[in-house]
């Protein structure tokens, strides 16, 4: 019997031990595998990792395997440079697991690739001159209807409103105003002009690639506008957008925002990129009850298209096509367009109508030739009370660059040339008693040499003359030295002059809002300045994964022949004139981005600057320009519940503030302000994200420091103010501040807290 028995636990003890090794073979032999892309487009070359023991890379064709894996749970980790890191615990049963992985591109990466600095293609890291990248990842932590206001969470750069009625504004790069920044659209000067202070409305997001913003002089190779900088805006080209993509967005205060993107294919002939945004804001609000409209009211389509066109070689060929509409208006909360462009009830209503093409051909020719071309039409039909400003703008813009490299130089070398045709109701055209429309030709050349002095050392030199039709000859020289003091620490100078024609009235429409005589003291000479930045980057890698990047900036600029708006001298008045004297914009900036092992990511940047002008040896502060700004963006993703969270804002120092007489109540000094804002994103929907969450946290307004923002709102065309002999204006039991009809007092966006809620959806 304990025979029987021992051979039956022993037949028993064989068969468990057959089980374990069959299950112990078993799990040696499960696999996982996968595809790891970006955009619907596979990624090569990225590290996968099991356990921090077991790695591998994908192939060509984002393919990644790990053959034999054991069951159980197993924590995944990819770190792709120039994308967010993922972090994921997975669990292995006995059958084959197959898991795709989408990556997400990391905002503010210094692995980029950027084109805005040097006109070439070039890793940021590599660019003799300093670029910063932000791609939608970045701007998806705060959303908002338009790139204009995308921008105010980008450190040193600062979206600045003119017209406390209109909401028109421009974009200041380190205290230098709107018109000192060229903005392009795919390497095109698109965005100038007439369509300064409209041009950054309706460019769908969903098919923005990435913005890059160059701080410094430029204008040896983009021109006039590049003064102090530029602003790059690059779509995303049909072959590498996704199928489809949408985007809606809602305010409490009932501004909707509908982004549309599609991507079609034409056969043998290439593929295209269609996509329309419409916004709409119809909501009448008065909070400050001082019965003119908070914000203004818009009705705005905007309809783009691109085609990549299929050639040989993998030459490129892309055209590009933007219509836009808007309605606009604001003012006294009573108006309707009955009462367009009369006395009775004040409104501001602009009416814009534009069109625009651009691309690029590369010629078929053995050297490297690239044909870029672009052209606009603008049409505005404005009133601003009793005041018309009718425009008519048409700009053509051709290039052809060569590029070449010979041993240790790299050569790029152009020819340039654009054309501005410009008509308008104003002083700006005006010839004695008649109307003429301006025609200006600005042909030029330029050559650029990036010279590599072993491998530390990079020198760039450019030069660019150009012929205005009425100024003359104009030459723009550029140097720029790069220093790799290692893989991780940089050192760049970057220096130059610039030049800027101005078209008065198409960039400052505080010349024609309010009541405000327009004064042009004398024959405005073109402006000139002299730049240099000073750049250091730093890239650090912390313990336990953590990685550093610190970025610090001197800038430099001095300005002769500025054209100055003078709200002071004359409190009916803005009269413009050449300083005589000059003008500084100096300070330092810093960004500093932190991506944390956890899932933490920081990014923050200050900057300090000293803005002024002087003139007879008087010294004075740059009107609403802040001498320190702060951004800021904390960033958490709690993979369990599929959970985002992101909190931004920015902090602003004091500004000097136009006021119209020494009786103005208003602050002459703007306060300290800040704009804070959180956003919660649920990732759990295949293919979608829900957003939700609320602007301006601290419902900061800038009427909380006033007793009013728009003075003599109750009587916007002076019918009660009484003037004196000399013309000055009398103070008077019905306006006890001898104030007149003015909105240039604005400094901060006039919406207190607000919600929005809003959809995303993506097809790769």
């Amino acid at each position: 019997m304990s025979k029987i028995l021992f051979t039956l636990m022993k037949n028993r003890f064989v068969f468990y031990f057959m089980m374990l090794s069959s299950t112990g073979f078993s799990q040696n032999q499960i696999s996982l595998s996968g595809i790891i892309s970006h955009d619907g487009r596979p990624i090569s070359q990225i590290l996968v990792v099991i356990d921090r023991l077991y790695k591998t890379q994908t192939d060509s064709l984002g393919n990644y395997t790990f053959s034999s894996l054991t069951t159980g749970n197993h924590q995944l980790a990819v770190n792709a440079p120039g994308y967010e890191n993922i972090e994921r615990t997975i669990r292995i049963a006995n059958t084959p697991v197959v898991l795709d992985l989408k990556l997400q591109s990391n905002a503010n990466t210094l692995n980029e690739i950027v084109v805005s600095g040097t006109l070439k293609s070039v890793r940021r890291m590599e660019s003799p001159v300093p670029v910063e990248v932000y791609s939608p990842t970045f701007f998806k932590k705060n959303p908002v209807p338009n790139i204009f206001d995308a921008l105010q969470n980008v450190n040193g750069v600062r979206p600045q409103l003119n017209c406390g009625v209109c909401n028109t504004g421009d974009i200041h790069i380190n205290g230098l105003e709107g018109p000192y920044t060229a903005v392009l659209i795919d390497g095109m000067p698109i965005v100038s002009s007439l369509s300064t202070v409209y041009g950054l409305s309706g460019i769908p997001n969903s098919l923005v690639e990435r913005i890059e913003i160059v701080k410094g002089p430029a204008s040896s190779l983009y021109g006039s506008e590049a003064m102090g900088g530029l602003i790059n805006i690059i779509t995303k080209t049909p072959f590498t957008a996704p199928q489809l993509s949408a985007e809606f967005l809602m305010t409490s205060w009932l501004e909707t925002n509908t982004d549309l993107g599609l991507k079609y294919h034409l056969g043998k002939i290439g593929d295209a990129l269609i996509g329309v945004n419409y916004f709409r804001n119809s909501e009448v609000i008065d909070n400050d009850k001082d019965g003119f409209t908070d914000l203004s009211l818009q009705d705005r389509i905007s309809i783009f298209h691109k085609v990549s066109f299929n050639r040989k070689n993998n030459r490129v060929f892309n055209i590009g096509l933007r219509g836009m509409y808007e309605d606009r208006w604001g003012g006294d909360i009573r108006w309707g367009k009955k009462y367009r462009g009369g006395d009775v009830i004040y409104g501001e209503s602009i009416y814009t109508k534009r069109g625009e093409i651009f691309g690029n051909y590369q010629m078929p020719t053995y050297e490297k030739l690239m044909l870029s071309f672009s052209g606009n039409l603008h049409f505005q039909d404005s009133r601003y009370g009793t005041t018309a400003y009718l425009a008519n703008q048409k700009v053509g813009f051709v290039q052809l660059t060569w590029d070449k490299k010979i041993k240790r130089h790299d050569l790029l070398s152009g020819f340039a040339s654009r054309y501005t045709y410009y008509d308008d109701n104003t002083p700006a055209t005006a010839s004695g008693n008649r109307n003429h429309a301006k025609k200006t030709w600005l042909p030029g050349i330029f050559i650029q040499d990036e010279i590599g002095l072993g491998k530390k050392h990079l020198l760039l030199l450019g030069l660019r003359y150009d012929y205005n039709s009425i100024h003359g000859n104009i030459l723009t020289p550029r140097l720029a030295h790069k220093y790799k003091i290692n893989d991780n620490n940089i050192l760049r100078l970057n220096a130059g002059t610039g030049f800027r024609v101005v078209n008065l009235f198409t960039e400052d429409h505080a010349a024609l809002t309010g009541s405000r005589e327009v004064v042009i003291q004398s024959a405005l000479r073109p402006e000139k300045t002299i730049n240099a930045n000073l750049n250091y980057l730093n890239k650090m890698y912390v313990g336990n994964g953590t990685i550093v990047n610190l970025e610090t900036s001197l800038f430099y600029t001095r300005f002769s022949n500025k054209i100055i708006a003078d709200y002071t001298r004359d409190p009916n008045k803005i009269i413009y004139d050449n300083l005589d004297g000059y003008s500084i914009s100096q300070g330092i900036t810093a960004n500093l981005d932190v991506n944390f092992r956890n899932g933490i990511k920081v990014i923050a940047g200050a900057t300090y600057m000293d803005v002024y002008t002087v003139e007879n040896g008087r010294r004075e502060r740059q009107l609403l320009t802040e001498k320190f700004t702060g951004t800021w963006s904390v960033s958490y993703k709690i993979d369990a519940i599929k959970l985002s969270i992101d909190y931004t804002g920015n902090l602003y120092s004091p500004m000097k503030l136009p006021l119209l007489g020494a009786l103005d109540p208003r602050s002459p000094d703007s306060p300290w302000y800040s704009l804070q804002n959180i956003q919660f994103t649920y990732h759990g929907f295949r293919d979608f994200e829900l957003f939700t969450g609320v602007k301006n946290l601290l419902d900061f307004t800038p009427m909380k420091n006033n007793p009013f923002l728009i003075a003599r709102s109750q009587d916007p065309f002076d019918k009660n103010v009484a003037y004196g002999a000399n013309g000055q204006v009398l103070a008077t039991p019905l306006n006890p501040f001898g104030l007149t009809f003015d909105t240039t007092y604005i400094y901060a966006p006039n919406q207190g807290i607000r919600g929005f809620l809003g959809l995303r959806y993506k097809l790769p």
